[in-house]
């Protein structure tokens, strides 16, 4: 028998962080999202009223941080993958999820956005992260549309960071970086296979995926710069070198 288991002045940088845990083998859950913030000096104070990111995904803003005249933070935190929470995942298939960033300030900014993927073993609390399987297999689609890969920064098989080239007014949203979510189906073929044999002679194979008890994880990371003095701000806020066309287009050095 066979058992199948199964985130100018840099003052301040936004940074929004939104993850999604996919339950293999199971009903498709997600985790909330937790959002962070950080700050740098650029050496001139400017006014940082009402910059804002938001994080959208199917059209439906997931999360969102956005700092007021009042010098407070209006934050909203929801769950990537609410669309497939009742549905059991098929390997190879491609489940709709549309990502893009929304301008929810009122002041032109640059976005960048890093992916990371990877596999957990275990659940909740005493979940941890696994190596066994690679990143690889978690196929997020990424369009390329208005959107450039830092690919002296990224690794393809885990960590994915990409820069908008345009400025993004305020109220606008980007293009969508990634429309498509699969995992491969090599990975239905990584199975262990145990034999057992009883007292009488009769041998028993037990087929066991090597995935079984491991979840994905995607996590997108999403930051904002303001426009003012772009190449320092970017250089100050991201560490990178860009150049900057007429048009305010950016593109890495």
């Amino acid at each position: 028998m066979k058992k199948k288991k199964k985130s100018f002045s840099v003052k301040p940088v936004i940074l929004l962080t939104a993850s999604a845990l996919l339950l293999l083998g199971s009903t498709v859950g997600s985790a909330r999202a937790a959002l962070t913030y950080y700050s740098e000096n650029y050496g001139i104070e400017m006014s940082t009223s009402n910059i804002g990111v938001s994080l959208v995904e199917n059209g439906n803003i997931i999360s969102s941080r956005d700092y007021d005249k009042d010098g407070e933070w209006n934050e909203t935190t929801g769950n990537l993958l609410e669309g497939l929470k009742k549905e059991k995942l098929v390997l190879g298939k491609k489940y709709e999820e549309k990502l893009s960033v929304t301008n929810s300030g009122t002041i032109d900014s640059y976005v960048r956005v890093i992916l990371n993927k990877s596999w957990s073993k275990g659940e909740g609390a005493d979940a941890v992260k696994d190596t066994k399987l690679s990143p690889e297999l978690i196929d997020l689609n990424l369009t390329g549309n208005g959107w450039v890969v830092d690919n002296k920064t990224s690794n393809s098989k885990e960590r994915t960071i990409l820069y908008y080239t345009s400025i993004l007014p305020a109220g606008e949203s980007t293009t969508e970086f990634a429309d498509a979510l699969s995992i491969d189906p090599a990975l239905g073929k990584k199975v262990t296979e145990y034999v057992t044999e009883d007292k009488n002679g009769y041998k028993t194979i037990t087929t066991v995926y090597d995935y079984d008890g491991y979840s994905l994880q995607i996590e997108a990371e999403v930051d904002a710069v303001q426009t003012h003095n772009a190449v320092d701000a970017i250089k100050s806020a991201w560490g990178v070198d860009v150049d900057v066309a007429a048009n305010g287009d950016i593109s890495l050095r």
